[in-house]
């Protein structure tokens, strides 16, 4: 059986992997003409790292970040509003871990040159296209350097893990476009000294009036203590153009909402200030699928339930992705019923997290609160909501997503 997986994110990598592990033979085409480690913070949750440690990845990952220990939520004016302990500390079996984007593909990528070998791995190889005949697929590319065409590649199978702009799926599904309701982001990294400890997930503010999410993803980065912090800036403006990927963003279209940010337990505006790096990208998603597979070919990742980047689980869902679809082939004599099987096993878990993620995020404990109070600081928040109430929120999004301790152990 010959499969051709169509991207080389984490998702398509992480496949290689588990086709791989399982003696099955597969062949990754990736667009960009060489790998690089761009981006900026991710967060590895337990579910996640349940994936990567079956790949034999876990102890790589937590050199390269940051164990994660506590997530914090705080309103903009900088009061705590819960706090709960995450991972291992939290009594998961898996840890919980913040890292560099990049340096997490990167570290994929080494793991596939080392495993599959250099020849498994296409680059510059833009997919433009399939056709499907009675036993085979093949699927039309160009370097993505020149633009050029080169040899079509034949293959009993065809998986595209290309991304939320995914040519397989536009070609599936023509009108296919994305969610923009006006939500835009601008993310960065700066170079501070530990905030809270260094191992806490800051969630502050919300989309009305204003949210950051502040996490550390390097230790020591300077040989002087400093961490590199990432941050990720997120407010709703009506009417608002949809934003870019992967555009350098500009300091003055967002800084005015956090000029006065100063708290005791860190200087927001300073933070955002002093960034070397910034980033604009759109927050956006696509409406769940009813159909993935079609005969030979199927979709994987961003590809299939591209979902607002919130609560960490658009890599996550995609890593599930791939070892679910790889045991279907592993398990199943015809390919056709395992990319069947696979579609019946994780369509409708994912659209479930798409709408989550669009309507109670993990950040609603804040808007919970802010909708109570107000937007001004409270005395007492016992008064308006008890934290057994928040706990509950948070509680109700780990298990939609996947990643509840009792969904994991039973998974």
């Amino acid at each position: 059986m010959s499969i051709a997986i169509i991207g080389g994110g984490i998702t398509g990598l992480a496949l290689a992997l588990n086709l791989h592990q399982r003696g099955i033979a597969c062949c990754v085409y990736e667009s960009a003409p060489e790998m690089k480690e761009l981006g900026v913070g991710i967060t590895v949750l337990p579910h996640a790292m349940r994936e990567f440690t079956t790949l034999g990845l876990q102890e790589e990952l937590l050199q390269a970040g940051i164990e994660t220990r506590e997530s914090k939520f705080f309103n903009r004016f900088g009061q705590l509003i819960y706090a709960e302990p995450r991972g291992k500390f939290a009594g998961y079996d898996y840890p919980e871990c913040a890292i560099h984007r990049g340096r997490l593909h990167g570290i994929l990528y080494q793991a596939v040159l080392e495993r599959l070998g250099a020849g498994c791995v296409q680059l510059d190889r833009k997919c433009v296209g399939f056709q499907q005949t009675g036993d085979a697929v093949a699927i039309s590319f160009v370097e993505t350097s020149s633009g050029a065409a080169v040899e079509p590649v034949s293959a009993d199978i065809a998986i595209a893990c290309d991304g939320v702009n995914s040519t397989v799926r536009k070609q599936i599904y023509p009108d296919d476009a994305v969610v923009f309701t006006g939500i835009n982001t601008w993310r960065g990294t700066s170079v501070r000294k530990p905030m809270l400890g260094g191992r806490t997930y800051v969630r502050v503010g919300t989309i009305q009036t204003g949210k950051i999410v502040i996490y550390p993803i390097v230790d020591d980065v300077d040989g002087e203590g400093n961490q590199l912090i990432n941050w990720t800036t997120e407010f709703q403006t009506e009417g608002a153009a949809q934003n870019d990927w992967n555009k350098p963003g500009k300091l003055e279209d967002f800084f005015d909402l956090y000029r006065d940010w100063h708290f005791d337990w860190l200087d927001v505006a300073d933070m955002i200030a002093t960034s070397t790096d910034i980033f604009e990208y759109p927050m956006v998603d696509k409406d769940p699928l009813n159909q993935w597979t079609f005969d030979r070919v199927t979709l994987a990742g961003d590809a299939a339930h591209p979902m607002y980047p919130r609560g960490s689980n658009g890599a996550a869902q995609g890593v599930i992705d791939a070892r679910i679809l790889a045991e279907k082939l592993q398990e199943m004599e015809n390919p056709l019923d395992a990319l069947r099987a696979y579609e019946a096993a994780r369509i409708e878990p994912t659209a479930n997290v798409v709408r989550t993620n669009r309507s109670s995020p993990p950040d609603v404990i804040i808007m919970k609160v802010e909708e109570l109070v107000g937007d001004r600081p409270f005395d007492d928040l016992d008064a308006y909501v008890s934290q057994d109430e928040l706990r509950e929120l948070s509680d109700r999004y780990k298990q939609i997503a996947g990643f509840s301790k009792e969904a994991l152990r039973q998974s």
